[in-house]
């Protein structure tokens, strides 16, 4: 009987690392794949600390699959991660919205583009090395369901991954904790087992996200008006690139208290300033819709909604707004639900649904 097959997509980091172990050890024929997508030598994208797929990323994992003693290879997804992260990214900024690229890129590059590609050379699953599982429940459809560690859980972000991509998909270190991963690659001799996790946006190493855009697009951002709701100048800002909701610092506004940035208008080129107590609501607006755990809902449905990587989520109630619109009620105000990031739905353990909100 023949071995089934898997591209592990492998990021050089410990997870993915023990992710191919596990499958290895589990009868799985396993490869590894690195994705290349850096657009040049030269981008700060390039750097050789540049998270994920840094060049860094790609020794590391070859010397974990030449230990693993599995097959490695080297993947070029430069157009599509340009196309569907990078553009994304700053078009997204350039009006007045926050982008998650971590979405985007699971969706279109380490999901749809990877599975594609593996598929074509004969592969039966792809894997990684996120805190997620996947379940096929009772109605026939496949959901992500919360890992066994909040702390590292990563469903946020794979909330827009769709039936087809799941059903090909393996993420088994979703049922370990950090410790137990770090604590398997110590075992089995990984020389990565104490690795750090990357933190920023991989194509952003500095964090700079303004002087990316302007780099990468051309375009010198335009100051314009602080302005409070209300429209009474307070003073002048840098570009609308360089802020986001819930955003404190970096104002230089000498207010003599603190103010924090409550809105975005692109249209006049102005960013709203105003005291913290005007960043929560207990409602929001998301489109783009992905469903996962149901095909879609009717009437009102209880769930816990998260608005952002690191909010713990909060009970809400959800009803359909429109063909591609989604109206969220939290029982309690909620601090900054940003347009352009993810908001999105669990059911228990199981990963509902999500959009992007307005």
């Amino acid at each position: 009987m023949r071995k089934k097959k898997v591209v592990v997509g492998m990021s050089g980091g410990v997870d993915s690392s023990v992710a191919a172990w596990l499958l290895k050890e589990q009868g799985f024929d396993v490869i590894g794949v690195t994705m290349h997508i850096w657009q040049d030598k030269d981008n700060d994208a390039g750097q050789e600390n540049g998270g994920c797929c840094g060049l860094s990323a790609v020794e590391d994992a070859r010397r974990v699959a030449q230990m693993l003693d599995i097959p490695y290879y080297v993947m070029n997804f430069k157009a599509p991660f340009r196309e569907n992260v990078i553009d994304y990214f700053a078009e997204e900024y350039l009006h007045g919205r926050t982008p998650n690229p971590c979405i985007a890129c699971n969706r279109y590059v380490k999901w749809e583009s990877l599975l594609k590609r593996s598929m074509e050379i004969g592969a039966d699953y792809i894997a990684t090395g996120h805190y997620a599982r996947i379940q096929k429940l009772p109605n026939g459809r496949y959901s992500i369901c919360r890992s066994v560690t909040d702390a590292k859980d990563q469903t946020y972000a794979l909330y827009n991954l769709t039936q087809e991509q799941l059903s090909h998909t393996l993420m088994p270190v979703g049922g370990y904790t950090k410790e137990e991963i770090r604590e398997i690659a110590g075992r089995i001799g990984l020389a990565i087992a104490a690795k750090p996790d990357s933190q920023e946006i991989c194509f952003v190493p500095d964090g700079d996200y303004a002087a990316f855009i302007e780099r990468y697009t051309g375009e010198k951002p335009l100051p314009g008006n602080f302005v409070t709701a209300d429209g009474k100048i307070l003073g002048r800002h840098a570009g609308i690139t360089h802020y986001t909701i819930g955003q404190r610092r970096g104002l230089r506004l000498p207010m003599g208290r603190r103010v924090f940035v409550t809105g975005i208008r692109p249209e006049t080129n102005e960013v709203v300033v105003g005291e913290n107590a005007e960043l929560f609501s207990d409602r929001l607006l998301a489109e783009n819709l992905n469903f996962m755990s149901v095909q879609g809902i009717t009437g009102d449905v209880r769930v816990t909604a998260k608005i952002r990587y690191n909010h713990k989520g909060a009970p809400a109630t959800i009803r359909m707004a429109g063909n591609d619109r989604i109206a969220c009620v939290f029982d309690e105000p909620q601090r900054a639900a940003t347009p352009g990031q993810a908001v999105v739905f669990y059911e228990g353990e199981n990963v509902l649904g999500g959009g992007t909100i307005l």
